[in-house]
């Protein structure tokens, strides 16, 4: 299933995605998608549905986040084996961890804002996952069962505050509109190989980042085990899990968003995003 938030902002109605690319009103039957209708159980009665019968939708209407009270969004750097290269940086021998405000958290064709004093505003395509039950100390080959599914994440990052600014990462990372997530949440059961999806991104109509999960150090089912060690994991927290090469601080000479540029970005099978760059009001 293909699971979506449509309306304005802070008025989202639950939808799905029918089998001919349509939007169906998913708000007689569920309240929002959140963590109380990730559950298998839930999606289980979901996946049952005709959806021919449920209430059609314009598919000129605005995509909220997939996923609305989201309670952690973690994110993970340096996931990708040939994106730590482009860096300089050592492949991790554990992941990296660091977090998003869950303010960041936007519609994935909303506006991203510049934010004051931003001069190295940066992009870069991630698959997410979306926790659809809790757990904590989960093993690694249990830990699929809990993932409800996945999504396209654009890690906006504004490379001055995160690393010329002391401390963490967290402060390049967290702003307004820098974690837009959708447009859908597509259950896991229609992921055939999660570790086998292209990746691509554009600026302006130029790609710059084309890759694949292949890439990825850590796979989704360790990122989850691994962080059930440390926190517990609740539904509708969403993960992030990094970024193949291409984003703009690996660009040579870096290259930066400013005001007016569009960005494309997509994940085969998850859909697509398309941002344009606005100023801080």
């Amino acid at each position: 299933m293909k699971l979506l938030r449509f309306g304005d902002k802070g008025q989202e109605k639950p939808g799905i995605l029918d089998e001919h690319g349509n939007i169906r009103d998913l708000s007689g039957l569920i309240t929002d998608i959140n963590g109380d209708t990730l559950s298998p159980s839930v999606l289980h009665k979901l996946a049952e549905v005709d959806l021919s019968a449920l209430p059609l939708v314009s598919d000129q209407v605005r995509l909220g986040a997939c996923v609305n009270g989201v309670g952690k969004f973690i994110c993970i750097g340096l996931n990708y084996a040939d994106h730590a290269h482009e860096t300089g940086a050592d492949i991790p021998a554990e992941p990296v961890v660091f977090m998003k405000a869950t303010s960041a958290i936007n519609g994935p064709n909303d506006p991203i804002i510049k934010p004051k004093n931003s001069s190295k505003l940066d992009w870069e395509v991630e698959l997410a996952i979306v926790i659809g039950q809790d757990c904590r100390y989960v093993d690694e080959n249990q830990a699929e069962q809990h993932i409800a599914g996945y999504c396209v994440c654009n890690d906006v990052s504004e490379r001055a505050f995160q690393l010329e600014m002391g401390g963490q990462w967290d402060k390049g990372k967290g702003c307004d509109s820098f974690g837009p997530i959708g447009p859908w949440l597509v259950t896991s059961d229609e992921i055939f190989n999660v570790l086998n999806l292209s990746m691509h991104l554009s600026v302006n109509g130029k790609t710059f980042q084309q890759g694949s999960t292949q890439t990825m150090i850590f796979s989704p089912a360790y990122i989850v085990s691994y962080l059930s060690q440390f926190m517990s994991l609740q539904a509708g927290d969403v993960i992030s899990t990094g970024t193949p090469p291409g984003v703009g601080l690996g660009q040579k000479p870096p290259l930066y968003l400013n005001v007016g540029d569009h960005i494309h970005l997509s994940i085969e099978g998850l859909g697509e995003q398309r941002q344009t760059v606005v100023n801080y009001q």
